[in-house]
């Protein structure tokens, strides 16, 4: 493990910058010992307690930081429903219509063969790879449970499988790479490097992803109690952030 003024040493040297196929070496873990802030709904400044700070793929890094990119591994953001109707035959399909995860209004992707699953990781990778030319050290994987709301047409190996794919493309790029929750599942067995865990605190799960990767856990907290409790417990070990649901800009950011 890396630590926080040696990432910055070769940030600043340009040595994590965008890179092609990479060995293990090159793979560079997120520092401990600095806060995170998790930038999905929109860019913004960072104090400078702040070292780490995930943003989506379409955004630029943040220049400084360690900087983690966001790919919807799993399911489709609801602004690319165009990208998306053009294959929509690696949506997943029940009885004639495309499955949904109603909370978000995404499309879940159809990785239930191999077939398709070699084929989204080749979309996937295409943008892993933009993430890395963007100047991104790392990139998350969300919605890695979207099997549990597949209406029983994809089992948690098929997650498993497709997550092994994505990980194998980060790492190729040069990008360490980031279990999006779906505790208490242990992601190293597939070559993740860190987690990122929403509401680990709410849902007493923070020791769970410790358990796999010790330090190396980022934490989202949406409720002031749940942030306060969770800082209590972990907040001497791992780098958590309150945020608003939205992740606005302008919303709330607080660390412990």
């Amino acid at each position: 493990m890396r630590s926080w003024l040696t990432v910055m040493v070769l940030l600043v040297a340009g040595l994590l910058g965008p890179v092609g196929r990479a060995s293990a070496a090159d793979i560079v873990a997120p520092p401990t010992g600095t806060d995170v802030d998790y930038q999905l709904g929109g860019n913004a400044p960072v104090p400078d307690n702040v070292g780490i700070v995930v943003r989506d793929r379409t955004a630029k890094p943040l220049a400084g930081a360690y900087s983690v990119c966001y790919v919807n591994g799993f399911q489709t953001q609801p602004n690319e429903k165009g990208f998306w109707r053009k294959r929509e035959n690696l949506l997943l399909h029940k009885a004639g219509r495309i499955v949904v995860d109603s909370a978000w209004g995404e499309w879940l992707l159809d990785i239930g063969t191999a077939k398709k699953r070699d084929r989204l990781a080749t979309i996937m990778g295409r943008w892993i790879r933009g993430c890395a030319a963007d100047g991104y050290q790392a990139v998350e994987f969300d919605n890695l449970d979207s099997f549990t709301r597949s209406k029983g047409m994809l089992e948690r190996a098929d997650a498993n499988r497709f997550a092994r794919l994505l990980v194998a493309a980060a790492h190729d790029a040069g990008l360490a790479a980031g279990q999006k929750n779906r505790a208490p599942w242990d992601g190293t067995t597939v070559g993740f490097d860190f987690a990122i865990a929403e509401e680990c605190g709410q849902w007493h799960e923070c020791g769970s992803y410790v358990d796999h990767y010790g330090d190396e856990v980022l934490v989202v907290e949406y409720r002031r109690k749940i942030f306060n409790r969770t800082c209590s417990r972990w907040g001497d070990r791992l780098a958590i952030v309150l945020r608003d649901v939205d992740l606005t800009p302008d919303g709330v950011h607080a660390y412990c």
